[in-house]
């Protein structure tokens, strides 16, 4: 790796908006090395988080010559929006996508890595079907596919999320994405995820969203790395195995991580997978 940068653009306290489908404010926050990147990792955060969540992550990416581009969905973090809630999940995909473009506008001739964890991993893996072209690789941490719930249940959302697409339905417990409970203290205090629990209507589009993605896995072929801990209660393992066995690339990575929670780069074994995360980029860059 190379050593250490300083963080030269848009600090937390910073940041700024960019245009979303309908004419959202969605926000943003991105991290430079002082020399120019090699590559550029774009990451899409899943349920109880946002960008500002990042910060330690983006700073080990910068010793590694990686500029970090990091946006809060729709209804998150210091995005606009109604809380924890989306209309369409393709609202999600198409502000993702919007997003991509903007990054790579910045920098030009790059190549761009998709990170996507939980939910975000879906948004991420929707997207990277139909725009395997814009980016260079996709890696998914902890994705939330197959979720944990009987499919009557699921099934039961779905029809929920129509009659009363407002209804807050589910809350998920912030001690399942982390062991470390210094990670679990600052969740609990976060003001920007503080009360967050999901609608109907957003948990029937995610539901929506995994059997959308279970038909178009043959269609990703761009490289893949697929991390997931054994011990993820948000979201099963099994989802991560399903995706390397369907997806249609002949370049996948899985990374089985024993004893994780569901968030691995909050848990202990951050270091560890933010290593796994750098030497699979560099492994994927153009040679020059």
């Amino acid at each position: 790796m190379q050593t250490a940068r300083t963080i030269t653009l848009f600090p937390e306290r910073a940041g700024e908006t960019f245009k979303g489908v309908g004419g959202a404010d969605l926000f943003m926050r991105a991290w430079r090395p002082a020399a120019r990147p090699r590559a550029v990792v774009v990451i899409a955060h899943g349920f109880n988080s946002h960008s500002g969540q990042y910060d330690w992550v983006a700073e080990r990416f910068l010793e590694a010559g990686f500029a970090v581009y990091a946006m809060d969905h729709r209804g998150r973090g210091k995005s606009g929006g109604e809380r924890f809630h989306v209309d369409e999940f393709s609202d999600y995909i198409n502000d993702l996508a919007t997003f991509v473009r903007l990054t790579k506008s910045r920098e030009r001739d790059l190549p761009v890595f998709l990170l996507g964890h939980s939910a975000g991993g879906m948004i991420a893996s929707l997207y990277a079907v139909d725009h395997q072209a814009e980016i260079s690789g996709l890696i998914s941490e902890s994705l939330a596919f197959e979720l944990p719930a009987p499919s009557f249940a699921l099934a039961l959302l779905k029809g929920i999320g129509h009659l009363a697409p407002h209804l807050r339905v589910l809350k998920l417990k912030n001690a399942d994405f982390s062991r470390d409970h210094r990670v679990v203290d600052a969740m609990n205090r976060d003001p920007l995820i503080a009360g967050e629990s999901e609608t109907a209507r957003t948990v029937a589009e995610l539901v929506r969203a995994d059997e959308r993605l279970r038909a178009a896995f043959p269609r990703i072929t761009l490289p893949l790395l697929l991390l997931h801990g054994t011990e993820d209660k948000a979201a099963r393992p099994s989802g991560s195995r399903f995706f390397q066995e369907a997806a249609g690339a002949k370049d996948k990575t899985p990374k089985l991580y024993e004893g994780a929670f569901h968030d691995l780069l909050s848990d202990f074994t951050r270091e560890v997978v933010v290593a796994d995360i750098a030497e699979w980029i560099d492994r994927h860059l153009p040679t020059k």
